[in-house]
């Protein structure tokens, strides 16, 4: 938990704010937190209530309100000034459909503001009613930091009689960022159960734990990659440039005054190595990759989206230093808002404004397959640390590209290939591994060992999209030429109609 945050809280309270919401799935850890406030600020007592168990910590008036959420609010209203109380309510947004219950909120927060007391509503998504929303004070409370998971986890290790190293408990602490303190204490839980001890065999456990917490978020994907820039053929300038930002992201370059590189736009037809890129980068920097599919940011309820998008940053920023991937920017912020209410135009601001203004080490690698769909705003520079045009590859990285795909299929299978070079002119990088892979089946079909003619055949047999969509690519390369992207490759393709 940051400094700033906890000041913030108590200054909240101090002030006489009357209600406060602390958005958060965290019930325990808001609850902790809270108490600690209260031993920071000794004239107030907490009190909490859920549905079920009612008023719990209120001396003499435990279980008061249970199943009655007007009673506990009536409690409040008639507590003494010459007792300051929080109030932490955990379900009561349940309720706040009930014209009572929201009646009730809204005379709270104007009387409480000459008492005390403070009205505390914790829970995760939600909608507030329009009346009640301008009563709300609302605080979103942050995933643990590495300062409080590293005290977490150095307890935990203390209580089961064997401290961490201070190398490993470093590591579990990185490799635990962007978990709830709950799913810390779950992963810790295990450990003890199978080994007795905290250790460095938890990573794989919390690794398993970040991939089934982002399955939870409906949003994220956290995807597993053992690709390497030895992978991709060709985009020698794209390599040298992300090898240039990968170097920023340590302490030297704060040092140097840099800031943390913000990321970077892959334009370019289907099939030049976009996606293996970005996941080349996640495994080359030993960073997760979290994948954002941004369709499923969209969802029917009013707010939803903006509340999801929201749950994204967080969870994003929380597993820094990390890589977000998001596929195919162009078809999730491409379409009309106007198709929409507006819901597409006021995600895509708040992801921009986040972009811009972000200072965590999040690297934002977003693919397109075109420019013509993708709002003006999301092109300034600022949003990405470069835009790069990805495309098909030239002679050179055509023999490369094949070449590796045949060593990774073929090992020791030496063919001459300049003729299948030749033949493929216009061909991406995913028709050229296709090339390779269609001419093996017909080796393999005449139970015989792979040959050049075979793969000329293949090459002559496949249709490139250079040819079936040649307008659209050629209007992608004039884009790109007019200085708004910078070309992924030594040398670019100047004729992929030839082909």
């Amino acid at each position: 938990m940051t400094d700033n945050w906890i000041a913030q809280l108590d200054l909240l309270i101090r002030s006489g704010t009357p209600l406060i919401w602390i958005r958060s799935h965290e019930e325990e850890r808001v609850e902790t937190l809270l108490r600690q406030t209260s031993e920071r600020l000794p004239d107030r007592t907490l009190t909490c209530w859920d549905f079920v168990g009612g008023l719990s910590g209120a001396l003499g008036q435990e279980q008061l309100g249970a199943r009655q959420p007007m009673a506990v609010l009536q409690w409040l209203q008639e507590r003494s000034p010459s007792s300051p109380t929080l109030l932490l309510l955990k379900d009561v947004h349940r309720f706040c459909e009930d014209p009572g219950i929201a009646r009730m909120l809204r005379n709270l927060a104007s009387q409480l503001r000459t008492t005390p007391h403070t009205l505390i509503v914790t829970c995760g998504q939600w909608t507030p009613p329009a009346d009640l929303d301008e009563a709300l004070t609302l605080m979103d409370l942050p995933l643990p930091q590495e300062q409080e998971l590293r005290t977490l986890l150095a307890n935990i290790a203390r209580a089961s009689g064997r401290a961490l190293e201070a190398d490993v408990l470093e590591e579990l602490t990185h490799a635990c960022c962007g978990l709830s303190e709950a799913r810390v204490r779950h992963v810790a839980a295990k450990a003890l159960a199978q080994r007795g001890s905290l250790s460095r065999e938890d990573l794989v456990d919390v690794l398993e734990e970040k991939r089934l917490s982002l399955a939870r978020s409906e949003v994220l994907e956290f995807c597993r990659t053992d690709a390497t820039p030895g992978d991709i053929g060709g985009l020698e300038t794209l390599k040298h440039w992300l090898d240039q930002r990968h170097r920023a992201f340590n302490d030297d370059a704060r040092r140097f005054g840099l800031p943390l590189p913000r990321g970077v736009l892959l334009v370019g037809p289907q099939g030049t190595g976009k996606s293996l890129t970005a996941r080349a980068i996640a495994h080359s920097w030993s960073m997760p990759l979290l994948r954002l599919d941004v369709g499923r940011l969209f969802s029917g309820l009013v707010g939803a989206s903006e509340a999801r998008t929201r749950d994204m940053i967080q969870r994003a920023e929380a597993m820094a230093p990390c890589v977000l991937w998001i596929d195919e920017i162009d078809k999730g912020f491409g379409n009309d808002s106007r198709s929409d209410g507006g819901t597409s135009q006021r995600v895509l601001a708040t992801v921009l404004t986040w972009m811009a203004e972000k200072r965590s080490a999040v690297f934002v690698v977003a693919t397109a397959n075109g420019v013509e769909r993708l709002p003006a705003e999301l092109l300034r520079k600022g949003r990405f640390d470069e835009i790069f045009l990805l495309d098909l590859p030239s002679r050179e990285e055509r023999l490369s590209i094949l070449s590796l795909h045949l060593q990774r299929r073929r090992p020791g299978l030496n063919l001459p290939l300049s003729t299948v070079v030749d033949r493929t002119d216009g061909y991406s990088g995913a028709e050229l591994e296709q090339v390779v892979i269609e001419a093996m089946h017909l080796a393999f079909a005449d139970i015989r060992e792979l040959t050049e003619s075979d793969m000329i055949l293949a090459a002559s047999q496949l249709v490139p999209l250079s040819r079936t969509a040649w307008e659209q690519m050629e209007s992608l390369k004039q884009w790109a030429s007019a200085g708004r992207a910078r070309p992924a490759s030594l040398r670019a393709v100047t004729n992929p109609d030839a082909a």
